[in-house]
């Protein structure tokens, strides 16, 4: 007997087009979902649960091992960024790696570039939707900031004072928080491979196409079947490709990791 999943499955490898093919992809995933396991207390915008796949506490080991001995050696804080596309996996490896380092005696925190959005999600959504050019890295995210940020914190100071994003409430307030003991700071978002004051550059080589089951699952919104968010993530894939060799290191979608020259 042929199941409606095989029928579909058919159907989706007689498309070429990439936009066709990720359309079809969700009908495939809202068939067979994988569950996940949540986290209390992960967030990365306030109220935005963050899961860790054990594939990904693997993924966050090796890495963890590779950069050991540049944070011993390294006198001042050392600094791991994580970029991608939506959905990639950037929050759960950034815990992940964190929680692996804390296991170590090296004490880390998560940085998200959500935080540091100009608007927060909904305002920027409908932002998007008035003006077509209020998209991308030098517009809506205050990459500065965050860079200052990161400059304060490899400088010694004690404590930074951070953007704080709300995302239920649809709204930004500020945080203050302590950098005592810290040694590693991890900063996740899509475009922070452009930062500047970054020791490691990790790329998470995932498209939007390949992301659509766990944009389903976390559920931000509207952001999944909405054909407007996926052209903008399909635009923003165009942009993000173009960040990918500034990598130092690459993790593909089946979870490898690579080392660029």
């Amino acid at each position: 007997m042929i199941t409606s999943f095989e029928k579909l499955e058919v159907h989706y490898k007689t498309f070429s087009n990439q936009d066709e093919q990720c359309t079809l992809h969700y009908y495939l995933s809202t068939l067979f979902l994988k569950q996940e396991f949540l986290l209390p207390g992960k967030e990365n915008m306030k109220g935005d649960k963050v899961s860790i796949h054990e594939d990904v506490r693997i993924t966050a080991k090796y890495l963890v091992q590779r950069i050991r001995k540049q944070i011993a050696e390294k006198p001042v804080r050392y600094v791991l960024s994580i970029a991608g596309e939506s959905g990639s996996g950037k929050s759960a490896l950034g815990y992940a790696i964190a929680e692996e380092l804390d296991s170590k005696g090296i004490k880390a925190i998560v940085l998200g570039q959500d935080d540091y959005f100009v608007f927060p999600p909904k305002t920027n959504d409908l932002k998007r939707r008035e003006d077509p050019d209020w998209l991308g890295p030098h517009v809506e995210v205050h990459l500065r900031l965050m860079d200052q940020n990161l400059k304060d914190a490899i400088n010694g100071h004690n404590e930074l004072t951070k953007p704080l994003v709300y995302y239920h409430e649809n709204k930004i307030e500020e945080e203050t928080i302590s950098l005592d003991g810290v040694k590693v700071i991890i900063v996740e978002g899509t475009y922070t491979s452009l930062l500047k004051n970054v020791d490691m550059r990790v790329f998470i080589d995932k498209d939007w196409c390949d992301t659509l089951e766990h944009r389903q699952l976390r559920n931000r919104g509207s952001e999944f079947g909405d054909p407007f968010i996926e052209n903008v993530l399909s635009i923003e894939h165009k942009i993000i490709a173009g960040h990918r060799h500034l990598a130092d290191i690459i993790i593909t979608k089946d979870n490898k990791v690579l080392q660029t020259e």
